[in-house]
Protein backbone atom coordinates (compact mmCIF):
# COMPACT_ATOMS: atom_id res chain seq x y z
CA UNK A 1 0.00 0.00 0.00
CA UNK A 2 2.91 2.41 0.60
CA UNK A 3 3.55 2.39 -3.16
CA UNK A 4 0.04 3.75 -3.68
CA UNK A 5 0.91 6.97 -1.82
CA UNK A 6 3.65 8.42 -4.00
CA UNK A 7 3.34 12.18 -4.32
CA UNK A 8 2.83 13.61 -7.78
CA UNK A 9 5.44 16.35 -7.72
CA UNK A 10 4.14 18.04 -10.87
CA UNK A 11 0.74 18.87 -9.40
CA UNK A 12 0.54 21.41 -6.60
CA UNK A 13 -2.38 23.45 -5.35
CA UNK A 14 -3.75 24.62 -2.00
CA UNK A 15 -5.12 21.15 -1.19
CA UNK A 16 -1.81 19.37 -1.82
CA UNK A 17 0.06 22.07 0.14
CA UNK A 18 -2.37 21.56 3.04
CA UNK A 19 -1.87 17.79 2.95
CA UNK A 20 1.90 18.23 2.78
CA UNK A 21 1.85 20.60 5.76
CA UNK A 22 -0.19 18.07 7.78
CA UNK A 23 2.09 15.22 6.64
CA UNK A 24 -0.86 13.30 5.16
CA UNK A 25 -0.06 10.57 2.64
CA UNK A 26 -1.92 11.05 -0.62
CA UNK A 27 -1.81 10.45 -4.32
CA UNK A 28 -2.95 12.90 -6.99
CA UNK A 29 -4.83 11.69 -10.05
CA UNK A 30 -5.43 14.03 -12.96
CA UNK A 31 -7.82 13.57 -15.86
CA UNK A 32 -9.11 15.58 -18.80
CA UNK A 33 -12.20 17.40 -17.58
CA UNK A 34 -12.43 19.33 -20.85
CA UNK A 35 -12.74 16.05 -22.77
CA UNK A 36 -16.03 15.31 -21.02
CA UNK A 37 -14.93 13.41 -17.89
CA UNK A 38 -17.42 14.92 -15.46
CA UNK A 39 -19.31 12.38 -13.33
CA UNK A 40 -17.58 10.57 -10.50
CA UNK A 41 -18.12 7.29 -12.35
CA UNK A 42 -16.37 8.71 -15.42
CA UNK A 43 -13.59 10.00 -13.17
CA UNK A 44 -13.16 6.55 -11.61
CA UNK A 45 -12.77 5.00 -15.07
CA UNK A 46 -10.36 7.74 -16.17
CA UNK A 47 -8.08 7.38 -13.13
CA UNK A 48 -8.33 3.61 -12.83
CA UNK A 49 -10.03 3.29 -9.45
CA UNK A 50 -13.16 1.29 -8.57
CA UNK A 51 -16.40 3.32 -8.67
CA UNK A 52 -16.95 2.63 -4.95
CA UNK A 53 -13.68 4.37 -4.08
CA UNK A 54 -14.35 7.68 -5.88
CA UNK A 55 -16.56 10.09 -3.95
CA UNK A 56 -18.26 13.31 -5.01
CA UNK A 57 -18.97 16.41 -2.94
CA UNK A 58 -22.47 17.85 -3.08
CA UNK A 59 -23.59 21.25 -1.81
CA UNK A 60 -26.87 21.05 0.12
CA UNK A 61 -28.95 23.92 1.46
CA UNK A 62 -31.20 23.93 4.52
CA UNK A 63 -34.26 26.16 4.64
CA UNK A 64 -33.11 27.74 7.89
CA UNK A 65 -32.05 31.37 8.12
CA UNK A 66 -28.36 31.78 8.82
CA UNK A 67 -27.39 28.14 8.31
CA UNK A 68 -24.39 27.70 6.03
CA UNK A 69 -24.56 25.31 3.11
CA UNK A 70 -23.52 21.76 3.91
CA UNK A 71 -21.00 19.64 2.02
CA UNK A 72 -22.06 16.03 1.63
CA UNK A 73 -19.45 13.54 0.41
CA UNK A 74 -21.01 10.44 -1.12
CA UNK A 75 -19.92 7.56 -3.36
CA UNK A 76 -19.87 8.67 -6.97
CA UNK A 77 -22.57 6.25 -8.01
CA UNK A 78 -24.90 7.26 -5.15
CA UNK A 79 -27.86 9.57 -5.34
CA UNK A 80 -28.39 11.60 -2.19
CA UNK A 81 -31.76 10.91 -0.58
CA UNK A 82 -32.66 14.37 0.66
CA UNK A 83 -35.23 13.04 3.13
CA UNK A 84 -32.69 10.72 4.77
CA UNK A 85 -30.02 13.41 4.82
CA UNK A 86 -32.40 15.99 6.34
CA UNK A 87 -32.79 13.70 9.35
CA UNK A 88 -29.00 13.34 9.66
CA UNK A 89 -28.50 17.10 9.43
CA UNK A 90 -31.37 17.88 11.82
CA UNK A 91 -33.04 20.03 9.20
CA UNK A 92 -36.73 20.21 8.41
CA UNK A 93 -36.30 20.87 4.72
CA UNK A 94 -33.24 20.73 2.49
CA UNK A 95 -32.49 20.98 -1.21
CA UNK A 96 -29.57 20.57 -3.55
CA UNK A 97 -27.80 23.79 -4.50
CA UNK A 98 -27.87 24.60 -8.20
CA UNK A 99 -24.51 24.59 -9.99
CA UNK A 100 -24.51 28.39 -9.91
CA UNK A 101 -25.36 28.51 -6.19
CA UNK A 102 -22.72 25.90 -5.35
CA UNK A 103 -20.03 27.84 -7.21
CA UNK A 104 -21.04 31.16 -5.66
CA UNK A 105 -21.12 29.73 -2.13
CA UNK A 106 -17.87 27.78 -2.30
CA UNK A 107 -15.82 29.87 -4.71
CA UNK A 108 -15.00 26.65 -6.57
CA UNK A 109 -16.27 25.34 -9.89
CA UNK A 110 -18.62 22.38 -9.92
CA UNK A 111 -16.55 19.32 -10.65
CA UNK A 112 -13.86 20.74 -8.40
CA UNK A 113 -15.70 21.37 -5.14
CA UNK A 114 -13.74 19.85 -2.28
CA UNK A 115 -14.15 19.94 1.48
CA UNK A 116 -10.34 19.89 1.64
CA UNK A 117 -10.23 23.23 -0.19
CA UNK A 118 -12.87 24.71 2.13
CA UNK A 119 -11.54 23.67 5.56
CA UNK A 120 -11.53 27.13 7.10
CA UNK A 121 -14.77 28.33 5.52
CA UNK A 122 -17.15 27.02 8.20
CA UNK A 123 -19.06 24.45 6.16
CA UNK A 124 -20.66 21.49 7.94
CA UNK A 125 -19.22 18.38 6.29
CA UNK A 126 -20.96 15.01 6.18
CA UNK A 127 -19.41 11.80 4.88
CA UNK A 128 -21.45 8.79 3.86
CA UNK A 129 -20.58 6.02 6.31
CA UNK A 130 -19.93 3.55 3.49
CA UNK A 131 -16.48 5.19 3.39
CA UNK A 132 -15.66 3.37 6.66
CA UNK A 133 -15.52 0.13 4.67
CA UNK A 134 -12.56 1.48 2.69
CA UNK A 135 -9.04 2.39 3.72
CA UNK A 136 -8.76 5.18 1.14
CA UNK A 137 -11.12 7.22 -1.01
CA UNK A 138 -10.60 9.68 -3.83
CA UNK A 139 -12.19 13.13 -3.59
CA UNK A 140 -11.83 16.30 -5.60
CA UNK A 141 -8.52 18.10 -5.21
CA UNK A 142 -10.29 21.45 -5.29
CA UNK A 143 -10.20 21.98 -9.03
CA UNK A 144 -11.63 20.33 -12.10
CA UNK A 145 -9.50 17.53 -13.50
CA UNK A 146 -7.79 16.47 -10.27
CA UNK A 147 -8.62 14.03 -7.48
CA UNK A 148 -6.78 13.16 -4.28
CA UNK A 149 -6.63 9.62 -2.91
CA UNK A 150 -6.13 9.70 0.84
CA UNK A 151 -6.93 7.65 3.93
CA UNK A 152 -10.57 7.97 4.97
CA UNK A 153 -9.65 8.69 8.58
CA UNK A 154 -7.36 11.55 7.52
CA UNK A 155 -10.16 13.10 5.47
CA UNK A 156 -12.54 12.82 8.43
CA UNK A 157 -9.99 14.40 10.75
CA UNK A 158 -9.00 17.25 8.44
CA UNK A 159 -12.50 18.38 7.42
CA UNK A 160 -14.15 17.45 10.73
CA UNK A 161 -16.63 15.28 8.85
CA UNK A 162 -19.59 13.71 10.56
CA UNK A 163 -20.06 10.11 9.44
CA UNK A 164 -23.72 9.58 8.59
CA UNK A 165 -25.77 6.72 7.23
CA UNK A 166 -27.27 8.05 4.02
CA UNK A 167 -28.87 4.78 2.96
CA UNK A 168 -31.85 3.37 4.82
Amino acid sequence: MAEQFKHTARFKNNVTRLLDSKKVRYQVFTYDYAAGVHSAIEVAAAIGLPDAQVYKTLVVLADEPGRKPMLVIVPGSATLDLRVFAKCAHAKKIKMATHEQAEAMTGLQTGGISALALIHKGFEVYLDDRAQELETIAVSAGQRGANILLPVQELVRLVNARMVRLVE
